[in-house]
């Protein structure tokens, strides 16, 4: 987009000898104001630096990981900035947005709506993709040419769709506990009825372990070559009946795509898991990101 909006820094906080910063500024494509966290590293001082974002999870903020995970310090000495948007439009007004703590705020599921009334401000790959990601190459010191994507349950289902949704974009790919088949769980069958409608060939265009098989069925190679990174706790009470991980992997065995799917005994699906693995997302991001 031409005009981008200039973001309004709201605090910033000394981390990691780097800064922790959150922003706000008015999204033409949501309509509405976006705010997001941005973690630069000392190495940002000097200029741009490579980027992981972050998509994080239903309830979640662009606040939740940048204080629950405890990345900075990695990502400080590896000179990787973090960014974390938002996870929906927020004061729409939309009626019933605020009912379910699965769908409408706080719900993006990282897609644009087409069915109305969330078409109107529910654009969240849009806003991704064409401003929020912009923007912060051109007003920020990130290199936007070396940008990884990562997220956790709704936001794994985020980064793997948009990730694969959008070849070239994005250069390494992780998650934790991801949705991985939303068309077979109640959480994604709630969202995408309620944002595209009930014609499921329109969802299985946001389907991590569908986009797979597609590619896989007309010939195209594996976008990431070098691999995704799953990891999911055995622990996780959702992960029976919301998360599916082994439709994701038999997809990418059938199609070729490396995946490091890693089990873990005792880990549930909240933050103490994340935290526990996160430096191994960052250093895996950063092997291809330095490059």
């Amino acid at each position: 987009m031409s005009d981008l909006p200039t973001p309004s820094l709201l605090s910033v906080h000394a981390c990691f000898e780097g800064e922790q910063r959150f922003y706000q500024h008015e999204s033409m494509l949501i309509g509405l104001p976006m705010r997001f966290g941005l973690y630069l590293p000392p190495a940002a001082a000097a200029g741009p630096v490579p980027a992981v974002v972050f998509l994080a999870g239903l309830t979640c903020t662009d606040e939740t990981f940048a204080v629950k995970a405890g990345a900075q310090r990695v990502a400080a000495q590896l000179g990787l900035a973090l960014v974390t948007p938002d996870t929906s439009p927020r004061g729409a007004g939309v009626p019933g947005e605020s009912e379910s703590w699965d769908f409408g705020t706080g719900a993006g599921f990282y897609l644009d709506a087409t069915r109305a009334p969330w078409d109107r401000h529910w654009r969240m790959e849009s806003y991704l993709l064409q401003e929020l990601l912009p923007l912060l190459g051109q007003a920020l010191p990130v290199d936007s040419d070396r940008l990884g994507l990562m997220g956790h349950s709704m936001g794994g289902h985020g980064a793997l769709t948009l990730a694969l949704r959008n070849p070239g974009r994005f250069l390494s790919l992780s998650a934790f506990a991801p949705i991985c088949a939303p068309m077979q769980c109640l959480w994604g069958q709630k969202a995408f009825t309620g944002y595209l409608g009930d014609d499921s060939r329109q969802w299985a265009a946001h389907d991590a372990t569908e986009l797979i098989r597609q590619r896989h069925r007309v010939g195209l190679q594996a976008l990431f070559p070098h691999g995704i990174l799953v990891d999911q706790g055995l622990g996780d009470k959702f992960l029976a009946e919301q998360l599916h991980p082994h439709l994701l992997e038999a997809a990418c065995t059938e199609a070729g795509q490396p995946l490091t799917l890693r089990r873990h005994a005792g880990y549930d699906h909240g933050y103490y898991f994340i935290a526990t693995f996160i430096e191994d997302h960052l250093r895996f991001h950063y092997q291809t990101l330095a490059g």
